[in-house]
């Protein structure tokens, strides 16, 4: 029997190098007065930037810019939505990193019914139901990892010893278009293909391995897997093989956003939250610097004491996508994942906790807020011990 499931909209998808080119006719079909959000300087100094306000000039769109730079906060959208909200805003269009797509999407949420993003918070504040209207959202990632341009979440932060890392999560924030073209991946530096490729593939395990996960899923989240296999090395060393690599994660990420949505994560994205808020640590780095550690701890407790549980066969399928000879039994391409996972970490110099201001006189802390909806799709429930665990394998 297959256990009942559901799957969520999915946003309409161009996928392609130079798709960007369509879309200032996705645009228009939506309305000609756009609120453009966008990150720092790299893609708005560019060639491309160049073209697509002549395009979309040409077409008689006008728009205005919001800028957001680093990881953004709920006074970033309170504040763009205050200024915008009677503009008459027909489409709001993302071009950035995860930041700037999980910005762009609640800001689009919330400039017609024009309240705070307070008021719906996961875990902070009064979370209010979210009724919208919301104003039709096109994303446009110019990275690859967060696959935000296919959630239905807008992840926002506040950092801080009183600091957070909550969604802001309906169906109805979900992009109108993704518009993913590898091309725009092309100047980002290694340090970011590193992170953000990490959480690609992080994302995409633990959505596989996830208690909510589903025969479609699966499907999506073990092709993403392949292409992370095949791309994030490649794009990440650079070479003849870089242009390949940059859309096979493209494609990873894309992937990872369409699982996760459906089904949820795990203790490395528990973790995330936590790590994120109360220390200024990239999302990226945080998975990338543990996915590792919670994965052989996840194994290593489901084998001590649930053996049956299915995903320990789920991660030994994942290991065996890995290397020439096909391990013959289930601990050895459980080992193998791990092993992969720990040179990645090595080969790519994710920083350890330690680097990155954490001591384990923070793990209580740590630990204690690390409860959140992705812990509880964890394939297996954790202690508190084993938990401290994964950090302190990460501490160095």
């Amino acid at each position: 029997m297959i256990p009942a499931f559901s799957i969520g909209r999915l946003p309409r998808i161009e996928f392609g190098a130079g798709s960007v080119t369509k879309l200032p006719a996705i645009a228009a079909h939506y309305g000609r007065r756009l609120l453009l959000v966008v990150g720092g300087r790299s893609f708005t100094e560019s060639s491309c930037w160049k073209s697509l306000l002549a395009a979309l000039h040409a077409q008689g769109s006008t728009w205005n810019v919001v800028r957001v730079t680093g990881e953004p906060s709920p006074e970033t959208v309170d504040d763009a939505v205050a200024e915008w909200r009677d503009a008459g805003i027909d489409t709001v269009i993302a071009i950035g990193g995860g930041s700037v797509l999980d910005a762009a999407k609640a800001i689009a949420g919330l400039l017609r019914p024009g309240n705070t993003v307070m008021d719906h918070l996961e875990g902070v504040g009064p979370e209010k139901p979210y009724l919208g209207p919301t104003t039709p959202f096109i994303a446009v990632p110019t990275t690859a990892g967060t696959g935000s341009e296919a959630t239905k979440n807008a992840v926002l932060t506040r950092h801080g010893a009183d600091g957070f890392k909550k969604s802001f999560r309906d169906e109805k924030l979900m992009a109108e278009v993704a518009v993913i073209d590898p091309d725009l991946l092309a100047t980002c530096p290694t340090d970011l293909i590193a992170a953000n490729g990490m959480d690609a593939f992080t994302q995409l395990l633990e959505s596989y391995v996830s208690i909510r996960s589903n025969p479609i899923t699966d499907a999506l989240a073990m092709a993403g897997m392949q292409a992370a296999r095949d791309g994030l090395l490649e794009w990440y060393v650079g070479g003849d093989n870089a242009t390949s690599g940059r859309e096979w994660m493209a494609l990873a990420s894309l992937l990872s956003g369409i699982s996760l949505a459906q089904t949820g994560l795990g203790s490395v994205h528990g973790l995330a939250q936590p790590l994120g808020s109360f220390f200024p640590i990239p999302h990226g780095v945080v998975c990338g610097t543990l996915v590792a550690a919670a994965t052989r701890v996840n194994i290593e407790v489901m084998r001590a004491r649930d053996s049956g549980n299915p995903a320990l066969a789920k991660y030994a399928k994942v290991g065996r996508l890995f290397g020439d000879a096909e391990p013959t039994d289930d601990l050895s391409a459980q080992q193998r994942l791990v092993s992969v996972l720990e040179d990645w970490t090595r080969t790519m110099r994710l920083p350890t906790l330690s680097t990155l201001g954490v001591t384990d006189g923070d793990f209580p802390r740590i630990v204690a807020n690390c409860r959140g909806s992705s812990m509880k799709t964890n394939p297996v429930v954790l202690t508190d011990p084993e938990v401290e665990g994964i950090l302190s394998a990460r501490l160095g």
